[in-house]
């Protein structure tokens, strides 16, 4: 899967993904700013406990406006993840390249899911980011990078991400990650990149 690898807000993106400012994007939409706490429910989890886990994943809009994703990814039972995803909307974003995050996470690697009205059992489009303990991080994810994924396995024979069909995002922890983590979203928007 793809994984993007982020430097510090302040480098210029001279490497792909990393170190990604507003202001290096030619064009955006705002998807998501959580300025409401009662937000918070349309972000439903979904854990391993489907599957006989015994990890706990929760999303919450806290006061300071953001999107708190945390729990604990537990690797008994044959376990290992946690996930929350938004509720349906379908949105044309095809205008874009990609998808632009602002986020503060605890050093783990996390996924971004989108669905759209492609069905892909227990699977979504996926792409991986690292984060940094305590720093906030934009990371520009493409739509090009993101593949389709079924019980964390790529299908190479699935039709590419079709960005005029969104219809849902996620976050997601996985990779036997086991332990507590957290992720703070402050928010998510469509973007395009300046060309070079």
């Amino acid at each position: 899967m793809s994984i993007s690898v982020c430097l510090n807000l302040l480098s210029v993106a001279t490497v792909p993904y990393c170190g990604v400012a507003e202001e290096l994007m030619k064009q955006m939409t705002t998807i998501f700013n959580f300025d409401s706490t009662s937000d918070s429910r349309r972000w439903p989890a979904t854990n391993d406990g489907v599957m006989g886990g015994l990890s706990e994943g929760r999303a919450e809009i806290t006061r300071d406006g953001v999107l708190r994703f945390s729990g604990r990814v537990s690797l008994e039972n044959n376990g290992g993840f946690s996930s929350i995803r938004s509720g349906p909307a379908e949105r044309d974003l095809s205008a874009y390249d990609g998808i632009l995050i602002r986020v503060r996470g605890d050093g783990k690697r996390y996924a971004l899911n989108l669905r759209t009205d492609v069905q892909i059992r227990a699977g979504s489009y996926r792409v991986k980011f690292d984060t940094k303990a305590d720093e906030w991080l934009e990371i520009f994810l493409p739509f090009a990078d993101f593949r389709a994924t079924s019980f964390g396995v790529e299908l190479p024979d699935a039709p590419p991400l079709d960005p005029r069909k969104i219809r849902s995002f996620g976050f997601l922890i996985s990779d036997k990650q086991a332990g507590p983590f957290t992720v703070d979203v402050d928010w998510i928007k469509a973007a395009s990149r300046q060309q070079s």
